[in-house]
């Protein structure tokens, strides 16, 4: 039995807290109900009071001089803080590290694992800041349950509904019975975001990469105990605490980072969107414009994930290596050619002409290609994305021995 912080924000979807405390409950849990005052206006603490059986907390200062500080002791007790639903507002606390209320303080002040279950109008879930803010958080190594489609309290259709409550509990419990160590031992590099080949000391040849799929693949990795190497092109995200960073601007430093410390890794997963050209000749100084054509000769960079899968006795040396393929068209194909062509053990394929997935969005959709099958992921959140991703390395290392490693916290 673990027990859980719920934390329930002010929207609509306050009222489905009532069924995922109820469902923790009947799963065996302790559940301890954190209301902001804006939660309170949609459903009264008694509810939760008389469901859980413990007071509900609403309130940042408790009467009393000697009364304990509620949120340290609470922070330090919890074996999961779940924020269901998680408001626009909350994410901005958390990801920006305010804490002007019981659940913002908690959160800052607690170690145990965070799981969010955002929730609000589909304009505000689209919203730049708030994309940055789930980006911040799941860096952090917050877990979130993606949002699902449909009609809105306000009255709008699309992405921003309350996940349904058996499928936020169905989440709380994966993470409960803990994956935190199912990849201890076992080291993993991994490659993110784009890489910027420059034509000048002003301009470069680049992709739309954000680096996200790579960062939650990271993220994900540390969750389970892996000591992670997170080689990443030029992005805007923080890295995932505990990964070691190794930051590139350019496909041919991407290819000595990562050929530099190939040796000794369980497995690499190349998710980084590496240029396959780069400029001929870089101008030293500004290229200046005139009137005419410019003409740009572009030359082949070097084939990382090639050169990987061809290692002489590759299979000892880097016993899991995963590809991405990026596409627009016969995806699948194309990624099993690439499966067999640079001797990997899986390529995550997708369709970056899709406007809803891929490329700088917060969703992705997926299929993993091995030598076994292929395996469809449909849309989801890049975390979900990443852990199934994660799911299925893992069945590649079972029979693979761990190599030394310094697990990082």
């Amino acid at each position: 039995m673990a027990l859980i912080a719920l934390g329930v924000t002010g929207g609509i979807g306050a009222y489905k807290a009532v069924e995922i405390a109820r469902g923790l409950q009947k799963n065996g849990h302790d559940v301890v109900a954190i209301m902001t005052r804006s939660a309170e206006k949609f459903v009264g603490p008694l509810t939760f009071e008389a469901i859980t059986r413990r007071q509900v907390i609403t309130d940042q200062f408790l009467a009393g001089a000697n009364s304990d500080i509620e949120h340290i002791a609470i922070a330090s007790s919890i074996d999961l803080l779940l924020v269901a639903p998680a408001t626009a507002n909350t994410l901005g606390k958390f990801a920006n590290g305010l804490a002007d209320d019981f659940l913002s303080s908690l959160y800052t002040a607690t170690r145990a694992p965070v799981m969010i279950a955002p929730a609000m109008n589909t304009n505000m879930f689209d919203h730049p800041a708030v994309a940055r803010n789930l980006d911040v958080l799941v860096a952090r190594g917050v877990h979130v349950v993606d949002p699902g489609s449909g009609y809105l309290a306000c009255g709008w259709i699309g992405k921003g509904r309350l996940a349904e409550p058996e499928d936020v509990v169905a989440a709380a419990e994966r993470l409960l019975r803990g994956r935190s160590t199912s990849l201890a031992g076992r080291q993993v590099l991994i490659t993110a975001g784009p890489t910027f080949e420059d034509i000048d000391p002003v301009r470069f040849v680049g992709n739309r990469s954000s680096g996200r799929m790579g960062y939650a693949l990271a993220a994900d990795a540390l969750r389970r105990g892996a000591a992670v190497t997170l080689v990443s092109g030029p992005t805007q995200l923080t890295a995932p605490h505990g990964a070691t960073v190794v930051k590139v601007r350019s496909a041919a430093d991407m290819h000595l980072a990562v050929m530099e410390r190939a040796a000794g890794q369980d497995a690499i997963i190349m998710s980084a969107a590496v240029a396959d050209y780069t400029p001929a000749q870089p101008a030293g100084q500004k290229v200046k414009k005139d009137d005419g054509p410019v003409t740009l000769t572009l030359t082949r960079t070097k084939d990382i994930l090639g050169e990987l899968g061809r290692m002489p006795s590759r299979a000892q040396k880097v016993p899991v290596l995963v590809g991405f393929a990026a596409e627009t068209n016969d995806v699948v194909d194309y990624a099993k050619s690439k499966l067999v062509q640079k001797g990997a053990d899986m390529i995550v394929a997708n369709d970056v002409s899709r406007s809803d997935a891929g490329f700088d969005v917060d969703a992705n959709a997926v299929w993993l290609v091995t030598a076994g099958g292929v395996e469809a992921i449909p849309l989801q959140a890049k975390s979900a994305v990443a852990a199934k991703i994660l799911d299925r390395l893992e069945h590649f290392l079972i029979a693979a021995p761990a190599k030394d490693a310094k697990v990082r916290a």
